[in-house]
């Protein structure tokens, strides 16, 4: 069922649960990506190669369970998958603040935390990308993924800003109490949504591995959907890098506290909310294929600027530089996600997603490694360098594929739009024996 988006998506009153329920469980992400590490630098007073084998422990579980996480959601209700490991996430952080008072909170602690946390993420975002268009309906997919995409920006500017004064009042571990929080509140909004699925049914006998052959059948013959997923595996292993040893730069090199770390990361959301605002008029405009590849080429090169900076007022200069990174990389995320979704059958979207997860995000944990052991070798300063160069480069997967000229959004029934089909010469057009 198509929802009409002429009054916009949010009249919806489904939509709407969905909505608030990404921003709950949004709020809670984004405290996580700023109070856990601070849990290991701060109160557990880690070492640079420890921080870059947390961040690796966060994102590992794409490599352990992506693939089969696919084939299983796509024979269950994606709304019951995203209602349950949401629950399951806000119990697993609760363990945190539990064993600090406890006075049992070690570095193996967080480790065992974040990979058990990436795996129900895995499961989730999942199931999130395969519900979308049940929800809205296809044709709706550029509003959907740029309104949620929006609320997530929202999220991106509040939750470090909100983050920074609890971990200095409260302290890390306290904060992720509110992370816990958001996400149980995720899984019981998403439980009032009506608009229910009918359970994926199957003629044939549940098979995981031929399964799992038919999603990456489906992805790898795809040249677009192999552009795209290369694209994000470049993309994400740098930005990886780079993150990993953001904090560790602004925390020990410019002297930020908890507070101003917030605020830089706070900018960065401010960012974002300006892509997701921007990203359907800059697709219809620049073209949904040609916005894929020059939305990195573009700000991935401002993110040279931390590296330069030095404590004082060209850390705001910086942070303008980050905040132009994530402007880019939602209009990318929003016009790449809606290409996938529109391309894929309803029945392939879980193995779709979850094989383009697995791909692009397969090199996150081993960026984390790489971003600990480079910071560690050369420092945060030559590292934050590393990952500009690297995501600047992550174009040209996308530049040398058909998307450099598509300017329509495909389906999976036109996999190839017309303006890419070579033009049938007229019979008095060829040449003559």
């Amino acid at each position: 069922m198509s929802i009409s988006s002429r009054p916009g998506l949010l009249r919806d009153p489904d939509f709407g649960r969905l909505f608030a329920a990404t921003a709950l469980g949004q709020l809670g992400d984004r405290i996580i990506f700023l109070a856990l590490p601070l849990v290991a630098v701060v109160t557990l007073n880690a070492d640079e190669f420890q921080v870059g084998l947390l961040t690796a422990m966060t994102t590992a579980g794409s490599l352990f369970v992506g693939l089969p996480a696919g084939a299983w959601v796509d024979r269950m209700r994606k709304r019951s998958v995203m209602i349950s490991t949401d629950l399951a996430r806000a119990v697993v952080l609760l363990t945190i603040p539990v064993a600090w008072w406890s006075d049992l909170l070690t570095i193996w602690w967080l480790f065992t935390v974040a990979l058990v946390h990436g795996v129900l993420t895995v499961f989730f975002d999942v199931a999130y990308v395969s519900y979308l268009p049940h929800l809205v309906g296809r044709d709706n997919l550029v509003e959907g993924n740029s309104k949620l995409s929006a609320i997530r920006s929202v999220t991106s500017i509040s939750g470090p800003g909100m983050a920074g004064p609890l971990v200095g009042l409260l302290g890390a571990p306290a904060t992720l109490l509110v992370s816990s929080a958001g996400m149980a509140m995720s899984g019981l909004l998403a439980t009032g949504i009506r608009r229910r699925e009918h359970k994926p049914e199957s003629s044939e006998r549940p098979q995981l591995l031929r399964d799992i052959k038919q999603g990456l059948k489906f992805v790898l013959k795809q040249p677009v959907l192999r552009a795209t997923i290369l694209g994000d595996a470049l993309f994400n292993l740098f930005l990886v890098m780079y993150q990993t040893m953001l904090l560790v730069f602004l925390e020990r090199e410019m002297g930020l506290g908890a507070f101003g770390i917030g605020l830089v990361l706070s900018g960065m959301g401010c960012g974002a909310l300006l892509g997701a605002l921007s990203a359907k008029k800059v697709s219809q405009r620049v073209g949904q294929g040609p916005v894929i590849w020059l939305a990195p080429l573009v700000t991935c090169p401002l993110t040279a600027l931390m590296p330069f900076a030095r404590p004082g007022w060209s850390v705001c200069v910086a942070a303008i530089g980050l905040a132009g990174l994530s402007l880019g990389g939602v209009v990318r995320v929003v016009a790449q996600s809606s290409l996938q979704q529109a391309l894929t059958p309803d029945q392939l979207l879980g193995r779709m997603s979850a094989t383009a997860r697995f791909v692009s995000w397969g090199g996150i944990p081993l960026g984390g490694v790489l971003g600990g052991a480079s910071g560690s070798v050369f420092g945060a300063a030559a590292t934050l360098w590393i990952g500009t160069t690297g995501m600047t480069l992550s174009f040209l997967p996308n530049f040398l594929s058909p998307l450099r000229t598509m300017r329509t959004l495909p389906n999976e029934r036109d996999p190839v739009p017309r303006t890419l089909r070579p033009r049938r010469r007229s019979a008095a057009s060829r040449p003559r024996p």
